[in-house]
């Protein structure tokens, strides 16, 4: 059934069946579970415990789970009941461990995703390569952060295993990486992805802690912050090459948990530049420009139907279970289902 010798590649995202919650309602469940355990045992600690805070303050929800802490550790004959204890060692954690930028939810692997610059929502990804013929050769599920052309590679390896042989490769702009570019030409194949300055060109020291994110445009940190804005330094054709600078939220990355050798106390601001040499992809760019790219480029709206018959017909638009092995058994299930109908479709059409 397979004579075509392409893939086309893209990534779709996955909702988490739950809901992130926000730095405040993870503390204020927290320390309700720990009041709630100790009035079982003593109901006359409610006069004890302080007035809750009305403020939408994280700090100020902070403070008060401080002083919950404290009434509680103030009682050692309540403190010491197993059931009490388990409690407050999950908040005094918490609260230890709490940053402004960190948020909490009932599914411990789906990561925010961004679609835009200025959206963003809790999710899976699953990178996928699918033939010409309609056909899914291979799939990778990730959280909801990663960058798509990282899996390019691991892509094609997948669909040549299971046997397909492959000369042409089509995908968006998020492909169009350096190192995938070097990748396709070491291999002999053809790369049909539109060159994007901001992810193909320069020399980043930091590649691996900052990912771009294609459909925002903007860089996104390790830790999840996304840029707020971008400017472009220097003039084309003028000696020194231009540089775009990415400014991220200094206030987050004063109190980011990873901010040791990335951010420098006291400094007031925190910016990420990437060079950008116009002259690094002339074949490629040569090539795009030609029409054989435009022609091929055509087929990839293929791949955009596929996503929408998984997540239409076959509901991967939202996470059935919690946990990375969760969402790769649903990707599995669902990926199965629609290849399965893809294959009974193209036996009908040879009869």
């Amino acid at each position: 059934m397979i004579k075509s010798k392409t893939i086309i590649v893209d990534a779709t995202h996955t909702k988490s069946r739950y809901n992130q919650k926000s730095g405040k309602e993870f503390l204020m469940e927290k320390s309700k579970n720990l009041r709630k355990s100790v009035y079982q045992f003593d109901e006359s600690m409610k006069e004890k415990f302080p007035a809750k805070t009305t403020s939408n303050e994280v700090q100020h929800e902070l403070d008060y789970c401080q002083k919950v802490i404290g009434v509680v550790e103030k009682e050692a004959h309540i403190a010491r009941i197993p059931a009490v204890q388990e409690k407050l060692n999950v908040l005094k954690e918490i609260v230890e461990d709490y940053t402004e930028q960190l948020h909490f939810s009932a599914d411990p692997d789906a990561r925010v995703g961004h679609k835009t610059e200025d959206s963003s929502f809790f999710c899976y990804k699953t990178h996928i390569a699918m033939n010409d013929e309609r056909m899914i050769t291979a799939a990778i599920v990730t959280t909801g952060e990663k960058s798509d052309g990282k899996y390019l590679q691991e892509l094609i390896e997948k669909s040549q295993g299971t046997g397909m042989e492959i000369e042409t490769i089509l995908g968006d702009t998020a492909y169009s990486g350096k190192d995938n570019i070097l990748y396709a030409k070491k291999n002999e194949l053809e790369l049909v992805s539109k060159l994007n300055p901001q992810i193909t060109q320069g020399c980043r020291t930091k590649e691996d802690e900052f990912e771009f994110n294609k459909d925002a445009g903007m860089y996104v940190c390790k830790a999840g912050q996304m840029a707020i804005r971008k400017a472009r330094q220097g003039k084309k054709n003028v000696g020194k090459n231009q540089r775009d600078i990415y400014y991220l939220d200094v206030e987050k990355c004063k109190v980011c948990p990873f901010k040791e050798g990335c951010y420098k106390d006291g400094a007031k601001s925190k910016t990420y530049s990437v060079t950008i040499k116009s002259t690094e992809h002339k074949d490629q760019e040569a090539f795009q420009n030609s029409e054989e790219f435009k022609e091929k480029a055509k087929a990839r709206y293929k791949i955009e139907a596929k996503n929408s018959e998984l997540k239409h017909r076959h509901g991967y638009d939202v996470a059935t279970s919690a946990g990375l092995f969760g969402m790769q058994m649903q990707g599995a299930m669902a990926i199965f289902a629609v290849n399965l109908k893809r294959i009974l479709t193209l036996m009908k059409e040879e009869e």
